[in-house]
């Protein structure tokens, strides 16, 4: 019984720990909270492989499944430390304190982490040591004091023992117990309200925004765009349905009217620094533009398309001085840096060689949404996004690749990743079972920035049939395809290639996404009745 309580008593410890951590991250910053700050150090130490695993199976709820480990590790440790302070009522307090420690330094040790960041983990750390010990000593069996019969001469009574088939405080632990969740509940509560009142800053901040009209609007999508074939992803790819992969637990919520941008480094004659409104004044482009992550597997989800409104990243290079390095410019990489601390780096003669390289400030006809970078991000038509994309962007600095290593690229990932030409069939689906006939076989096939010219599809290793194509909306998005296909009884493999606009074909060779993207024929089994 007693040590079911104690067990107890250090949950208690626990939520009181994460409550408490609560109201003081609202005072520094919601991401100085301890499980945020430990679940980005660990998705900072994870390696490759197992991040890749991470995302192939749990999607865009790999942060929720970590956020849940890390709170079902929270609640064992915490049981356990009960148990353990139920011996030794300081060992286990002092276990606490410890475990504090680990959040105190994950928080410091983050990218964009502060001393002040510590201090959510360290407050939590005291109060839940302090709970836990004040519990533990309500589960103290009653103890009497005992006197010697007869004490001798020189002899001393003796002190306190328990008494016999003595009980512990019942009444006095539940009452202590109550109070502690309670107020600590109160304490998470007001951190969240608190934490809420600024994260409604910055929504109102994005609910004022008014996009102008482009200067350089996105020409007219082509009839033809969407074959209209049942299955196959929509052209353009809804907001809220865009992919979303990032190392972020907590989404930056960033009050526009507040948000300033750094361009300077190496090569920099004029540094800039400017704010959202000096972006608005600017001249403005529009364009469709297809970006793809680089842990897509082959046949993967983690590629959209989007209508993107934002300032030509180019021209403001150019107004800093920045010169290419086929221009004589002592800078190759551009840095850029996200208000949560991930860096990214880009070639910088990719960026000025003519290509749309936006900061974008809108995305699908509305300003970012928060989870896509709001308020402005960057993008860089070619490229996967581990090397572009930067989101939340607040720092461009440049320098050289052989000076700086950006945050993947620690990470074994390469330092620069073009997009490779890839197709992918999205009906019919693996293991479907469409009737013998004419059955269309569909799907999207990519290439930025150096479009599509041909796909092709075979039937279990046989001859290639060439699809047809949806129109093109430039190269920089991908094309819908479609093959009709004269299905016959029986168990069939499908495969799907590309040829881009250079003439090359994707290969059949099959590689992980690491260390540049992943390559292959994308296939699908299906039985046709």
């Amino acid at each position: 019984m007693r040590a079911a309580l104690a067990a107890l008593s250090g949950l208690i410890a626990g939520f009181c720990a994460l409550c408490v951590a609560e109201l003081a991250a609202a005072a520094v910053r919601p991401e100085a909270g301890p499980v945020t700050a430990v679940g980005g150090a660990v998705i900072d130490r994870t390696p490759p492989a197992v991040k890749d695993f991470a995302v192939r199976n749990f999607g865009t709820d790999d942060k929720l499944v970590l956020q849940l480990g890390i709170l079902v590790l929270l609640a064992l440790f915490a049981m356990a430390v009960g148990v353990l302070a139920l011996r030794h009522r300081r060992v286990g307090a002092s276990a606490v304190l410890v475990f504090g420690l680990v959040g105190a330094v994950s928080a410091v040790g983050r990218p964009e982490g502060s001393p002040f960041d510590a201090l959510p983990s360290v407050v939590g750390a005291v109060v839940a040591a302090g709970v836990l010990y004040l519990l533990i000593g309500r589960l103290a069996p009653a103890r009497t004091p005992v006197r010697s019969p007869s004490p001798a001469a020189g002899e001393t009574e003796t002190g306190p023992v328990p008494a016999a088939g003595a009980s512990f405080d019942r009444r006095g632990f539940v009452i202590a117990a109550t109070a502690a969740a309670a107020a600590s509940a109160g304490a998470g509560y007001v951190g969240r309200r608190l934490t809420a009142s600024v994260e409604a800053g910055a929504s109102a901040s994005r609910a004022d925004i008014r996009l102008p009209v482009p200067d350089s609007a996105a020409p007219a999508v082509p009839r033809g765009v969407d074959l209209g074939v049942r299955g196959i992803s929509s052209f353009v790819t809804p907001n809220k349905s865009f992919y979303r992969v990032d190392t972020a637990l907590v989404v930056p919520r960033v009050d526009a009217d507040g948000w300033r941008l750094r361009i300077h480094g190496k090569g920099v004659a004029r540094p800039l620094t400017l704010g959202y409104q000096d972006l608005l004044r600017r001249t403005i482009i529009e364009r469709d533009i297809t970006l793809a992550c680089v842990s897509n597997e082959v046949g993967g989800p983690y590629i959209g398309n989007a209508r993107w409104i934002g300032v030509r990243l180019a021209d403001l290079l150019r107004e800093a001085g920045v010169k290419a390095p086929s221009e004589g410019g002592p800078a190759d990489q551009l840095v850029s840096r996200s208000v949560d601390g991930m860096t990214i780096g880009s070639p910088v003669e990719t960026v000025l060689d003519g290509r749309d390289a936006m900061l974008a400030l809108g995305m699908n006809g509305e300003p970012l949404p928060f989870e896509h970078g709001f308020p402005v991000r960057m993008l860089v038509p070619g490229l996967y996004g581990y090397v572009s994309a930067c989101k939340w962007i607040e720092d461009i600095e440049l320098t050289t690749f052989d000076a700086y290593d950006a945050y993947w690229v620690k990470r074994d990932w390469a330092r620069q990743a073009p997009i490779k030409t890839e197709s992918r069939i999205d009906t019919p689906r693996p293991f479907a079972s469409p009737k013998a006939g004419t059955v269309p076989v569909g799907g999207v096939a990519w290439a930025q920035h150096r479009g599509i010219a041909r796909v092709e599809v075979r039937v279990d290793g046989g001859d290639w049939h060439t699809a047809r194509l949806g129109a093109a909306d430039g190269r920089d998005t991908w094309r819908q395809w479609v093959w009709e296909w004269p299905a016959t009884s029986g168990h069939h493999t499908l495969e799907v290639r590309a040829t881009d606009g250079t003439g090359a074909t994707q290969t059949e060779h099959r590689v992980g996404t690491v260390p540049d993207g992943a390559t292959g024929w994308h296939s699908v089994v299906v039985d046709v009745d």
